[in-house]
């Protein structure tokens, strides 16, 4: 079996597949070919948002896949995700994702993030205060918001709930009072970002954890780091290879970003890492904690909330 065709079972037996197609960023004109063209050179994870705004395009290229007889409806493992505007309207804005891609239930349902934003603020995605600061309702707790995603298990439109940009310290908030343990938690992670202790932590408690900027934020030197190239260099394929196909070693499933065609293909071109080749990358991993060049962070929001993007107002995730 190809290396990129891998997949992990979830706490619920579902399995996910271990290469997904992230649409984050990517414009509904560029992302329904890029859902098609995937689906047709053999993905079968397809991730997206509410807020990315692109659902209703990426459900017409899923439809086209199924139209053209490439796959069922049922060979896919669709994602989306809560928005945080909606957080007290958990089946609303599932209703909404749903009617936006144009099926008839999810295979996984996560909370986006484990923050609450004004309904009624001055933005329906993102609200902002006077000061420029997030628009939040800070006497919510998130853990109401998983208690009404588990509700939802129960009307056959979702198969599998789970959560994403969670950190240890939520999700230890969280599991004490969950009735169903998250079946994922998504987070960004690769070399650079390896968050050691929550994947580890996700590990013991039948988490799975998906990866998102698997190549490192905007501005990373992932791809010519001497590690990663060296692995590149042993394995002969590219950097950007390596690094998808080391997430799928550590038992992570991956999504890869893309709306070119030649790059989607090329991102299912992944190889096994053994133990010496990991152990390259892993060595890197430390000396750049040694340096303090990056750190396992605390809260990942009070992170990304920081890092908006300069091209939309939304938070700096897959």
């Amino acid at each position: 079996m190809a290396v990129s065709d891998t997949r992990f079972k979830l706490n619920t037996g579902a399995e996910i597949p271990a290469l997904g197609l992230g649409t984050w960023q990517s414009s509904p004109e560029e992302v329904q070919n890029a859902v098609f063209h995937a689906i047709k050179v053999g993905y079968r994870h397809i991730d997206t948002a509410f807020c990315y705004q692109n659902e209703e395009a990426v459900g017409k290229g899923i439809r086209q896949a199924i139209d053209a007889g490439i796959v069922k409806r049922e060979d896919l493992f669709v994602t989306t995700k809560l928005w945080c505007t909606y957080a007290r309207r958990v089946q609303e804005n599932l209703e909404l994702s749903l009617k936006n891609l144009g099926l008839d239930y999810i295979d996984l349902y996560l909370v986006h993030w484990p923050v609450y934003m004004n309904p009624n603020g001055n933005h329906p995605l993102f609200p902002k205060l006077p000061d420029g600061s997030r628009d939040l309702i800070r006497t919510h707790n998130h853990v109401d918001t998983w208690k009404d995603m588990e509700k939802l298990l129960d009307t056959g439109k979702v198969k599998a709930i789970g959560v994403s940009n969670y950190s240890k310290r939520y999700l230890e908030e969280l599991l004490p009072h969950a009735s169903v343990v998250p079946a994922v938690n998504q987070i960004e992670n690769h070399p650079a970002l390896p968050q050691q202790e929550i994947v580890d932590f996700c590990k013991e408690k039948g988490i799975h954890v998906t990866a998102y900027s698997p190549l490192g934020s905007t501005g990373s030197p992932l791809m010519s780091a001497d590690a990663v190239v060296e692995v590149a260099n042993r394995k002969g394929v590219s950097p950007a290879t390596v690094l998808l196909s080391w997430h799928i070693a550590r038992g992570s499933s991956v999504l890869a970003k893309s709306v070119n065609p030649a790059r989607i293909e090329a991102n299912r071109n992944l190889v096994k890492l053994d133990e010496a080749d990991m152990a390259t990358i892993a060595k890197y991993s430390d000396e750049l904690l040694a340096k303090k060049a990056f750190k396992r962070p605390e809260c990942l929001i009070s992170i990304n909330l920081a890092k908006e993007s300069k091209k939309k107002d939304q938070f700096d995730q897959s």
